[in-house]
């Protein structure tokens, strides 16, 4: 059984139990633990999940007491391994989310992180809530299965308890995702008129931003048996990712916090520049790639990066528009573009396009769409930039089509809009009028021209490439 806090301990809840939370924020507070002093030692990381799919994995934790096995792989393919001891807590899942709400309400809870993927905030153009997605329509009347409705759950027994102030990270890939995320609560409370609680939120919860940073594919079968033939242990919640880390976080702490700068961790007045680099050069680059790699073929980030016209497209983007866009910078940004496609060219990885190119609805306007508006706004013609959506709109074609090799996921997108969308007598025209995309700069002349050109050289570049076999979705 996974150890219960003491009454001395402070806890850390982080909601949402997939990889890369255990390959970055449970490994930080893991050093800690390893390296730090008592004090150190008093922080205690439970873990939990929202929704039920995560729940085999969180019973196979708490069957190893929290203890799982972290494979990480240089660019150069040195591997280690090390087992990650942080998870002192298995929260159990059930539909209410008793357990949960008991845990986050808890005085000892000081934290509460969490990283339900970039679609998980049902955030539009306008960073305002939509309503009418069926998830948070479902909260907004009381249930619990999206970030809001569970923590406002927890605020709620937090606040009749009177259990004390609290920090609430975002962990996931949204610009500015404390500030956003905290807008969408607040919002969130508005709608169903809890004023009271959203009164004591505005009094004792803080909400920094944060950047993270380790590229973590989803666990195979051949990460656990490598695991076993290196450690002779079987362990089912064996992972696997890349050795390079990093977590940039704005030092805003309501209730205290561990001291993460000892083993790492940038503490930092704004994150701005970091996540601005990250998320323009990294993750942008990133869905190019594994959308660029799909059209012809391809499975994996690595195999896309080691084509020449793919990694060209990737490389120009940065180069010729998002470094424009970011500078002056703080971080030498043409470094970091070559590192990042050092990064996604490691064959160790074996990190899949499937994983990379999925809610492309949500990375275009959060990835991509402000490099466009920044440049056009400065009088710079994005040609490059125009690349990666016409590359969305074309596989957006292949999914219509049936012919990606794998299911294509997304969490806000509308498959029957989507297909009407593509079946309008000018597609790319009503490409571009999509508000749910392109926000302001929806239907705009420029926008039209600018896509209507990188499609052309699109489709021009897939001629000359393989051809992707067709496959059934």
């Amino acid at each position: 059984m996974t150890t219960r806090p003491s009454p001395k301990d402070l806890i850390w809840l982080h909601i949402g139990a997939g990889s890369f939370h255990r390959a970055h924020q449970a490994v930080y507070l893991h050093r800690l633990r390893e390296q730090g002093d008592d004090e150190d030692r008093r922080w205690q990381l439970a873990l939990g999940n929202i929704r039920a799919d995560m729940a085999p994995l969180l019973q196979a934790l708490q069957q190893q007491d929290g203890r799982y096995t972290l494979e990480t792989v240089t660019p150069q393919g040195h591997r280690a391994y090390e087992t990650i001891r942080s998870v002192r807590q298995i929260v159990p899942w059930d539909a209410q989310l008793k357990a949960l709400v008991k845990t986050g309400a808890d005085p000892r809870t000081r934290v509460i992180s969490f990283t339900v993927t970039e679609a998980g905030y049902y955030l539009d153009h306008s960073h305002q809530l939509d309503p009418r997605n069926p998830d948070l329509a479902a909260d907004l009347e009381g249930q619990r299965g999206t970030i809001y409705g569970a923590l406002a759950a927890i605020l709620q027994a937090r606040m009749e308890a009177q259990a004390g102030p609290l920090t609430l990270l975002n962990c996931d890939n949204l610009r500015h995702n404390g500030e956003r995320f905290f807008s969408g609560l607040q919002q969130f409370l508005r709608l169903r008129a809890q004023d009271a609680l959203l009164d004591w939120v505005m009094q004792h919860v803080s909400s920094p931003n944060s950047m993270v940073d380790r590229i973590t594919p989803r666990p195979t079968p051949s990460v656990r048996q490598r695991v076993l033939e290196v450690t002779g242990v079987d362990d089912p919640c064996a992972l696997m990712a890349e050795s390079f880390i990093q977590w940039v976080i704005e030092d805003d702490f309501r209730a205290g916090r561990p001291a993460l700068e000892k083993v790492g961790v940038e503490l930092v007045p704004s994150v701005l520049p970091y996540e601005e680099a990250k998320i323009r050069i990294l993750n942008a680059s990133h869905s190019c790639i594994a959308w660029a790699g799909t059209l012809i073929g391809l499975q994996y980030i690595h195999e896309g990066t080691s084509n020449a016209a793919i990694r060209k497209l990737a490389y120009d983007y940065v180069t010729q528009d998002v470094i424009g866009c970011l500078s002056p910078s703080p971080l030498d940004l043409e470094s970091y573009r070559d590192m990042t496609l050092a990064r996604f060219g490691n064959p160790a990885i074996e990190d899949t396009n499937q994983r990379v190119a999925a809610d492309g609805f949500s990375k275009i306007p959060g990835f991509i769409r402000p490099t466009i508006a920044d440049s056009l706004e400065r009088g710079h013609v994005p040609s490059s930039t125009a690349i990666l959506p016409a590359l969305f709109f074309v596989f957006l074609q292949h999914w219509a089509a049936g012919q990606l090799p794998y299911d294509y996921q997304d969490g806000v997108f509308d498959p029957g809009a989507v297909r009407r969308m593509l079946a309008a007598p000018d597609p790319l025209r009503a490409f571009c009028a999509d508000t749910l995309l392109w926000g302001p700069l929806a239907a705009t002349p420029a926008l039209e021209q600018l896509l209507r050109d990188a499609l052309a050289v699109v489709k021009e570049w897939l001629v000359a490439s393989t051809t992707m076999p067709a496959h059934s979705s």
